[in-house]
């Protein structure tokens, strides 16, 4: 199978690049660097072209779906560094969305597979957990807004496709949200907070297995990628400092919810169980230390949030 995997050097597109490779697939991972970084790659592997540039280049996309042919396109791709740099969101998340999903219907690609934030719901659902009959409402932040204008291209292009809603996806790779912000203020020896906020928090690799299956004609339509369960962001917090076997307890300041901010953000996983099978989730405690290990391997890169009322809130 001939797989097009943009975002190729992130977290979630790494994972899957790495599986599909080990399998003898061809894999042509487009990544601009942004915030993948390339050693989240093998240099040089059997089956592996790496091409560094924009999927918002729409010559290049064109260009890449006519010569490499993909049978599939596994697209994680996202401008998410800055919440208030709304033209770097709008040109990659909607242009290049836009661009991936036209190519890939004048390319007759057999499978779009695609990743969305559970941020489409808003900040304050009307159910919990959240169904899939859910009505979007993304005007919170300008990720949001931009990663619901590409799923809706997707949902009236006429292509067969999967659109994974997601939980929190941690773990190695992982560059943006609490897990690399305790990570680096812990080893810096600086104070923590956390608040009273409840988030499910998924291994990256549970995510990359199932989207294996998807890209092997699983599923059909959006899926929520959830254990259905929430956690506090203090269990997050202590598990990092576990993983960091640190010699004494760094207590963190307790602080309130914060009037914009969410209580819990959870999904309901039932179609993705029933139509993937029962995921088996991997504890947070039994790969906190491959995450730690990454870090302390190749540092913490960015710490970004999409949200601007969480830059002072650890949450």
């Amino acid at each position: 199978m001939k797989a097009l995997i943009t975002g190729g050097c992130g977290q979630v597109g790494s994972h899957v690049a790495e599986l599909l490779l080990a399998r003898g697939d061809e894999v042509l991972a487009l990544d601009d660097l942004t915030t993948g970084r390339r050693e989240h790659l093998p240099e040089a592997a059997p089956g592996l072209t790496y091409v560094n540039g924009s999927i918002a280049d729409k010559a290049l996309v064109d260009r890449l779906f006519a010569e490499f042919k993909p049978d599939v396109v596994v697209h994680t791709a996202a401008s998410y560094k800055d919440p208030d740099d709304w033209y770097s969101d709008a040109l990659t998340n909607v242009v290049g969305g836009a661009n991936l999903v036209h190519a890939a219907k004048a390319n007759k690609t057999g499978r779009f597979i695609y990743f969305q934030t559970a941020l489409c719901y808003g900040v304050k659902p009307l159910e919990q957990p959240i169904t899939l009959s859910h009505p979007k409402f993304p005007a919170n932040s300008s990720y949001a807004i931009s990663k619901t204008a590409a799923e809706d291209y997707l949902e009236i292009s006429g292509l067969d496709y999967v659109i994974f809603r997601l939980a929190n996806v941690i773990g190695p790779r992982n560059v943006s949200g609490p897990l690399p912000i305790f990570f680096s203020r812990l080893r810096d020896g600086k104070k923590c907070f956390v608040t009273e906020a409840r988030r499910d928090f998924v291994y990256v690799g549970d995510l990359a297995r199932t989207v294996i299956k998807a890209v092997d004609g699983h599923g059909a339509g959006p899926y929520h990628f959830s254990t259905g369960r929430d956690i506090a962001i203090k269990e997050l917090y202590d598990a990092v400092v576990e993983g960091m076997q640190l010699n004494d307890y760094p207590h963190p300041e307790i602080r309130p919810l914060g009037p914009d901010d969410a209580k819990t953000i959870l999904l309901d996983p039932a179609k993705t169980f029933a139509d993937f099978g029962k995921v088996d989730f991997t504890p947070l405690q039994d790969f906190m230390p491959l995450a730690i290990a990454y870090y302390k391997q190749h540092g913490v890169f960015g710490e970004y949030t999409h949200l601007r009322f969480e830059d002072k809130k650890i949450s």
